[in-house]
């Protein structure tokens, strides 16, 4: 039996555990695999898993694969027992020890970002004030520490930054799904990337991206040209969010902001879709 960690969490441990089995005889009975985690501890029984293998042939030697979730503290004896229809034929056992001294991996923090929504909440004197509605699930096993979180809005073409907001992800319970909310301000007539940036002190440990598009150029085909779409950002403003607009100064206890390119611009235009594509970190 060989046995690996395939991920490493802050309080669960995903192991691979691989046995080898040589088959000596001639029988054609159906055979199994079930792979038991006892607690060094408390003796008690942990996880199982038990996989079929059919009908071996003589002299045949097979690897099997079989994964198994544990929590992160002290050891276990991790024991595969090999049967043919209900009769037990042979098993082999290993031991692991101090799971808890393992380091976790520092990035792997349990949380995913799906999707990020844009409504308009309000346009004053060339600007455009967003909510963007950030989607985290958390895919681990446990609840997630509340990690900094940094949106940024940068300008497509020229890469200069329009705003950033820093927030807080908070504790997201396992398999669940929370929206975080931050208000950004960006200037009109341009095509923006909102990037999101999850940190874990000093690390980015996940990324996300979407798209804010306040002039999107649209392809001729006819003519095989490309043209710049007009749209309205007036009638895209969503009356609920039109007092809830970002002031210049951020107040006490809301996401810091820092925005604008600090050019003269005018016309309302904003964005006639928020296509979301996300990047691993």
């Amino acid at each position: 039996m060989d046995i690996s960690a395939d991920r490493i969490g802050t309080a669960f441990v995903d192991l691979n555990v691989t046995t080898y089995i040589e088959k000596y005889g001639d029988s054609k009975k159906n055979t199994s695999l079930l792979l038991k985690a006892y607690s060094r501890e408390s003796g008690l029984l942990e996880a199982q898993k038990e996989v079929k293998l059919g009908v071996l042939k003589k002299g045949d030697t097979k690897l099997v694969s079989q994964n198994l979730s544990l929590p992160k503290k002290g050891g276990y004896d991790l024991r595969s027992v090999l049967f043919e229809e209900s009769t037990q034929k042979s098993n082999g056992e290993i031991q692991i020890y101090n799971l808890d001294v393992l380091p976790a991996d520092v990035q792997d923090i349990g949380l995913e970002i799906p999707g990020i929504d844009f409504r308009v909440g309000g346009i004053e004197g060339g600007k455009v004030f967003v909510e963007s509605d950030i989607y985290l699930t958390n895919e681990g096993k446990e609840t997630s520490h509340d990690f900094i979180m940094l949106v940024k809005v940068r300008e497509m073409d020229a890469g200069l930054l329009a705003d950033k907001v820093w927030t807080q992800t908070g504790e997201v319970r396992p398999e669940t799904t929370v929206i975080r909310s931050v208000n950004l301000t960006i200037p009109d007539q341009y095509n923006y990337i909102v990037e999101v940036l999850i940190w874990n002190n000093d690390t980015i440990v996940k990324r996300g991206e979407g798209y804010i598009q306040l002039s999107p150029k649209i392809k001729i085909q006819e003519k095989n040209t490309t043209e710049t779409r007009k749209i309205q950002a007036s009638e895209f403003k969503n009356s609920e969010l039109a007092n809830d607009a970002p002031q210049a100064e951020s107040g006490e206890g809301q996401p810091k902001s820092t925005h604008g390119f600090g050019l003269p611009l005018s016309a309302i235009l904003l964005c006639s879709a928020a296509i979301f594509r996300r990047r691993f970190g």
